[in-house]
């Protein structure tokens, strides 16, 4: 039983001497991709900000020359989404996106949106989400649904 027992706690020492050096190298990782992945997100939410609530088309200069665009009504490319977006905001000035959650994982980036388009516009619920590079935004995709005046439950689309 002793030959056992010393056996066990031989291996519960080998076990814990294994994994601690495991844990320290993660930890500095972790640490080293929150700071990247905060630094990601205040990217992006600041761009976001001054481009689709303060129309400031300089914000632009966030976004890599050759970004990646998967919604189906904006091409690839900064200058056609500048383009774009230049047209849209001179048709619509009050339009807003009201940030409501934004997270990071790594290179990407959610924000959970609700684009409106003057104060009597209920909207539309967006989630955008980007891939940062070398603290450039190069890629977007979203999920856009509008906001109906009446739902089947009382929670919001927020």
């Amino acid at each position: 039983m002793d030959t056992k027992m010393n056996k066990i706690l031989k291996f519960t020492a080998l076990a814990a001497m294994i994994s601690a050096a495991p844990l320290s190298v993660l930890a500095e990782t972790s640490e080293r991709d929150l700071a990247t992945e905060e630094a990601n997100r205040a990217l992006v939410v600041e761009f976001y900000d001054q481009f689709f609530n303060e129309h400031n088309i300089a914000a632009s200069d966030l976004i890599a020359e050759d970004y990646i665009q998967h919604n189906p009504n904006v091409p690839d490319g900064k200058a056609p989404l500048v383009s774009f977006f230049s047209g849209y905001f001179a048709e619509n000035p009050e339009s807003r996106a009201r940030i409501v959650r934004s997270a990071a994982d790594g290179d990407l980036v959610w924000l959970h949106v609700q684009s409106t388009n003057g104060e009597e516009d209920l909207g539309e619920a967006v989630v955008d989400i980007f891939r940062v590079e070398d603290g450039m935004i190069v890629e977007h995709w979203d999920v856009i649904q509008p906001v109906p005046s009446e739902a089947a439950n009382s929670n919001t689309m927020f």
